[in-house]
């Protein structure tokens, strides 16, 4: 089956109100007809209403960055998922590797986040992925696996098909250099196996597996064309209007090139 194409530009911590609205600005003059893919844009939770604001006519929709698995009470400085819907979010990122590093998420945390998430309809992207150190010891199956079953505790087979699985290799996330071709579709395969295994072969086939890690429109080509990379997550190039449009275009071109066999 094919499955629609997404591409995530994640921009982490960046950009004031105002540095925000000129990169949809720009991303406005880029898309002058509405891509054939999901496009989504995941701003600061600072600017998450106004981006949502500017962006409500245009081919684009809205993610954060990140949610807590409470909907209200004493949890300084998190942000519901009922507020996320509130302002027009559709998706959710879920434990990046940043957050895994930085924040002490565990696999039990994103595991409660994808539940609320879901509660709220909201899709969750769920980011895996090793380190350096992981892939040098032969464990990338081994975290893999961890991670999967952490992360799917409890879900059924109608909640995985809203789920979006994003391969993020820590090793490559803003080194500039991404995993090769047949690193990733050899990750996304296993990824595929291992949802088959815990829900069945047509839950698999609806899930939508992505890869991020140092993509840009410099490399996006060599992902575009195989059909088990379903689109990207992407980092620093999506605070870039003409590099994330031209990902965009790439994933695109890459699709129409696999169906009419060339």
């Amino acid at each position: 089956m094919t499955r629609r194409r997404l591409i995530v530009g994640n921009w982490k911590m960046n950009g004031t109100v105002t540095e925000s609205l000129k990169i949809v600005t720009a991303l406005e003059h880029q898309f002058k007809t509405p891509p054939d893919a999901d496009v989504v844009v995941a701003p600061p939770f600072t600017v998450l209403y106004s981006v949502g604001v500017a962006i409500q006519d245009l081919p684009f929709q809205l993610g954060a960055q990140n949610c807590h698995w409470e909907d209200k009470g004493a949890f300084t400085g998190e942000v519901a998922a009922a507020f996320l819907c509130d302002i027009g979010c559709r998706y959710v990122i879920v434990g990046h590797s940043e957050r895994r590093q930085y924040c002490g998420e565990t696999d039990e945390m994103v595991n409660k986040k994808i539940a609320t998430a879901l509660r709220h309809e909201l899709q969750p992207i769920i980011c895996v992925g090793e380190t350096a150190g992981e892939r040098e010891a032969n464990r990338t199956w081994e975290v893999l696996d961890r991670q999967l079953k952490g992360a799917l505790v409890d879900l059924h087979h109608r909640e995985m098909e809203q789920c979006v699985v994003a391969y993020e290799p820590v090793w490559a996330i803003g080194s500039g250099t991404p995993a090769t071709p047949e690193m990733a579709i050899e990750v996304h395969h296993y990824i595929r196996n291992q949802i088959a295994k815990r829900f069945d072969a047509p839950t698999a086939a609806q899930v939508r597996i992505i890869y991020g890690g140092s993509v840009k429109g410099s490399n996006v080509a060599q992902f575009s064309r195989h059909p088990e990379i379903d689109g990207c997550l992407v980092g620093g190039a999506s605070l870039e209007a003409v590099e994330f449009a031209e990902i965009v275009r790439t994933m695109e071109r890459g699709v129409r090139s696999r169906e009419e066999g060339n």
